[in-house]
C-alpha cells in the first residue's frame, strides 16, 4: 500500500493545477486518472483519420493569468495565440457583424447597423470593464461559509469586499443591480441594434442552459469577461494542438514540481477510517493512503459514488440531490475537404474574421427561442451555434488543404420529454447543418466525416453529469457561497480529510484553473 501526502482523484486541468501548487509547497502528490491520458474534458482527440479536434471543452483563452504565472506554464510550452477577431456574426440576409479586439474597428462595424450603437459601444466597454474586474477579484477568493459564519470567515469577507471597494461607491450600486439582471435587460439599456445585442448576449449563455431573458445572465457575461484574454466579453485565439495541448503543458509542469501521475487508474472508492478520509481504492483492487484526498470530479459522483451517501448527513444528501446540472449543448466535429464559404464574406479575400468564434446568433430573440425548446424537453430546430475552425490558425489539425469545424450546438437537452435519443441523433445533426446552410450554403458538400456528442455522450465519455461541463449549472443560486453546497463552499467536503478542486467548486466552470488554485491554497492552510 503506497503512502502519499495528497491523493488527487481525476487528472483534469483543475486536478493538475491543484497538484502542482501542492507539490510546489513540498507535498508528495499523486494524481490518479482513469483514462489513458490526463486532461479530463479538456483534451484533443483524432475523430477521423488525420483530423483532430478539441473534443469537449473549448475556450483556450480563459486560463487564469495567475495560474499561468505561478506555475511557469510559458516555460513549459504554453503559447496561446490570440486572434484579432473575437466574434463573427453572419446574418441570413448576407450582412455580418465582426467584433474585433480593436475597438475602433468594431465601432466601424457596428455603424453599419446603428450609428447610435457605434457611439455607445466604447461607453459600454468603459462601464462593464470595472464590473468585470470586480468579478475577477471574487473568483480567486475563498467564499465565506454562509449561513454559519464564524470568526475564521472574516478574512474571506474582507477579501470579498476588496473588489467592491475598488469599484468606488458610485459604481457599487450599479454593480449590485447588474449581477442578477437578464443580459437582455442590460443590453436593452445600452443598444438598439438587434444584431449587436445578439452578438454580445450569446457570450452570456454559451456555457449555461438559460436564454438571454433569464435572470442572472448578466453575471455570466461578466464572469466570461473577467477571465477573457481579449479584454472583452469573450476570449479569442487558441493553442496549436487544441485544448489537449494546454492540459499536456499542465501535466509537464506538474511533473516538474514532483507530482506523480498515474493514468489507467480508475478510483472505485474513497476509503474512510472513523469517518475520516484516509485513502482510495482502485478498480483493480490496490489501495493508496494519504493524509489528504482531493476530488477533481463532480460533487455528485464524489459523494454518491466514490463515497457511500449513507455516511453523510441527511441535509447534505438533500442538497446534493438538489444540485442542478442541466446539460444543454451538443458538440459536433466536422472533417471538411474545403473551407466553408460564408455568404457574408462572398468575394472577400480576407477571411481573418473566421479565426475567432463564429456565432450563429443573429439576435437575442433567436437565442431565446432556441432556449425555449429545452423547457419542454425538445431540441431547437434553429439552434444557437458557437463554432470554431481551428485549422485556420493550426493547419496540422487536418490533412493539407482540409479543415476541422467544431460546433457547440445549443439548445439540446440531456433528456427528451418524449422518447429517448435513439432515432433523434441524426435529426439534431440535420437541424444544425440546415441552420448553417443558411449562412454557408456549400457546407454539406464538403463534409467527409462527422462526430456527434449529445449530452448523454458527454456524460458517458467525459464523466460530466447530464453533459454539463461546469459540474453544476452556473446560475445565481449555485455560485459563491452556495457552490457546490451551502455550508461547504470552502473546498472542504462534509468528510474530514476530503477536499474538492473541480469545476463544481467556486468559482465554477471553464478552463480557468481557479478551482484548483483556490483549493490548493485552502488545503495548505488546513494542513500546515
Amino acid at each position: 500500500m503506497s503512502n502519499y501526502d495528497v491523493i488527487i482523484v481525476g487528472g483534469g486541468h483543475n486536478g493538475l493545477v491543484a497538484g502542482s501548487y501542492l507539490a510546489k509547497a513540498g507535498r508528495r502528490v499523486v494524481i490518479l486518472e482513469k483514462k489513458k491520458a490526463v486532461g479530463g474534458a479538456a483534451v484533443s482527440e483524432e475523430f477521423a483519420p488525420g483530423f483532430t479536434a478539441s473534443s469537449c471543452a473549448g475556450g483556450a483563452g480563459y486560463l487564469s493569468s495567475k495560474v499561468v504565472g505561478d506555475l511557469g506554464l510559458k516555460a513549459h510550452g504554453l503559447a496561446i495565440e490570440p486572434s484579432e477577431a473575437v466574434a463573427f456574426v453572419p446574418q441570413s440576409d448576407g450582412s455580418q457583424l465582426t467584433i474585433w479586439r480593436d475597438v475602433d474597428r468594431t465601432v466601424a462595424e457596428i455603424a453599419k447597423f446603428s450609428e447610435a450603437d457605434a457611439k455607445a459601444y466604447p461607453g459600454f466597454l468603459a462601464a462593464m470593464r470595472p464590473m468585470a474586474e470586480a468579478v475577477s477579484g471574487l473568483l480567486e477568493i475563498t467564499p465565506p461559509d454562509l449561513p454559519e459564519v464564524s470568526w475564521s470567515d472574516f478574512p474571506s469577507a474582507r477579501t470579498m469586499a476588496g473588489p467592491m471597494r475598488r469599484l468606488g461607491r458610485k459604481n457599487v450600486s450599479q454593480f449590485l443591480k447588474t449581477l442578477p439582471m437578464p443580459v437582455s435587460d442590460l443590453l436593452d439599456e445600452w443598444f438598439e441594434s438587434d444584431v449587436l445585442k445578439g452578438a454580445i448576449s450569446a457570450s452570456a449563455v454559451k456555457d449555461i442552459s438559460w436564454g438571454p431573458r433569464e435572470s442572472g445572465t448578466a453575471y455570466t457575461l461578466l464572469y466570461n469577461w473577467a477571465l477573457s484574454n481579449s479584454g472583452l466579453f469573450r476570449s479569442s485565439g487558441g493553442m496549436k494542438g487544441g485544448m489537449g495541448a494546454i492540459t499536456q503543458v499542465l501535466a509537464t509542469a506538474a511533473r516538474s514540481f514532483g507530482v506523480e501521475i498515474q493514468t489507467d487508474s480508475p478510483v472505485s472508492e474513497i476509503l474512510l477510517e472513523n469517518g475520516v478520509a484516509t485513502g482510495v481504492g482502485l478498480a483493480g483492487g490496490d489501495k493508496l493512503n494519504a493524509k489528504v484526498i482531493v476530488s477533481g470530479v463532480d460533487p455528485r459522483t464524489t459523494f454518491t459514488e466514490l463515497l457511500n451517501p449513507s455516511r453523510l448527513d441527511l441535509s447534505v444528501v438533500r442538497n446534493l440531490r438538489n444540485i442542478k446540472y442541466r446539460g444543454s449543448a451538443a458538440r459536433i466535429h466536422l472533417a471538411l475537404d474545403s473551407l466553408p464559404e460564408f455568404s457574408a464574406l462572398a468575394g472577400s479575400a480576407d477571411l481573418s474574421a473566421l479565426e475567432g468564434a463564429i456565432q450563429i446568433a443573429p439576435n437575442m430573440m433567436y437565442i431565446q427561442r432556441a432556449y425555449d425548446c429545452t423547457k419542454y424537453g425538445e431540441y431547437s430546430p434553429h439552434p444557437y451555434l458557437d463554432i470554431e475552425i481551428p485549422t485556420l490558425s493550426d493547419p496540422e489539425m487536418a490533412p493539407a488543404g482540409q479543415h476541422v469545424m467544431s460546433i457547440t450546438a445549443k439548445y439540446v437537452p440531456y433528456a427528451l420529454r418524449q422518447g429517448s435519443w435513439e432515432g433523434h441523433r441524426e435529426a439534431v445533426v440535420d437541424a444544425v447543418l440546415s441552420t448553417l446552410a443558411e449562412y454557408a450554403p456549400n457546407l454539406r458538400d464538403s463534409i467527409i466525416h462527422k462526430e456527434v456528442l449529445l449530452p448523454p455522450d458527454l456524460e458517458e465519455r467525459f464523466g460530466l453529469p447530464e453533459g454539463n461541463g461546469n459540474h453544476g449549472e452556473m446560475s445565481l443560486d449555485q455560485f459563491l457561497h452556495m457552490r457546490p453546497l451551502p455550508g461547504y463552499a470552502q473546498y472542504k467536503a462534509p468528510v474530514e480529510g476530503l477536499f474538492l478542486c473541480g469545476a463544481g467548486a467556486h468559482p465554477g466552470g471553464g478552463v480557468t484553473g481557479l478551482p484548483g488554485h483556490n483549493a490548493a491554497r485552502e488545503i495548505l492552510k488546513a494542513t500546515r
